[in-house]
């Protein structure tokens, strides 16, 4: 049987997007300012959950990304929930984007859609990755971890 690997690490994008994520959303909570696009597009309930949303995904995904690689699943599962939060912050923002601005915001649009699209696209990953561990675990065998950079050991 092949050894079953999973591609993990500190994905440089996604890590910069939780990043981002996590930090936009705690500017807008400390400056209680909002995107225009976000008070006409959305109703202000709607809008805490959005920029909550944002401080969570950050927090949770880079929790996830950041857990050590000894407990895999979890780190992949606390990852996917963060991922997961921020695909759904940015698809919030992508449709409310298009709704109030029209074709004006083709280009703003695009980048919140892309990175909503990657966002999922992650998830789909992830579940796979899970999947793969939970079939290694039950037929006894080990996950290998290949990570994209690994620090030499002394």
């Amino acid at each position: 049987m092949r050894p079953v690997t999973i591609g993990r690490g500190r994905q440089p994008f996604e890590v910069a997007v939780l990043l981002a994520a996590l930090l936009s959303g705690l500017t807008l909570l400390a400056t209680g300012t909002r995107p225009a696009s976000v008070t006409a597009g959305m109703p202000t309930s709607v809008q805490a959950v959005w920029e909550v949303g944002l401080i969570l995904a950050g927090v949770i995904g880079l929790t996830g990304v950041s857990m050590p690689g000894n407990r895999l699943a979890a780190s992949l599962g606390v990852e996917l929930c963060g991922v997961a939060a921020l695909g759904t912050v940015t698809t919030m923002y992508a449709i409310a984007l298009y709704a109030v601005s029209g074709s004006a915001a083709i280009a703003a649009g695009a980048f919140v859609a892309s990175t909503a699209v990657a966002s999922w696209w992650r998830v789909a990953q992830i579940g796979l990755d899970l999947r793969r561990v939970t079939i290694a675990v039950e037929a006894g065998q080990v996950a290998d971890v290949s990570l994209l950079v690994e620090r030499e050991r002394p």
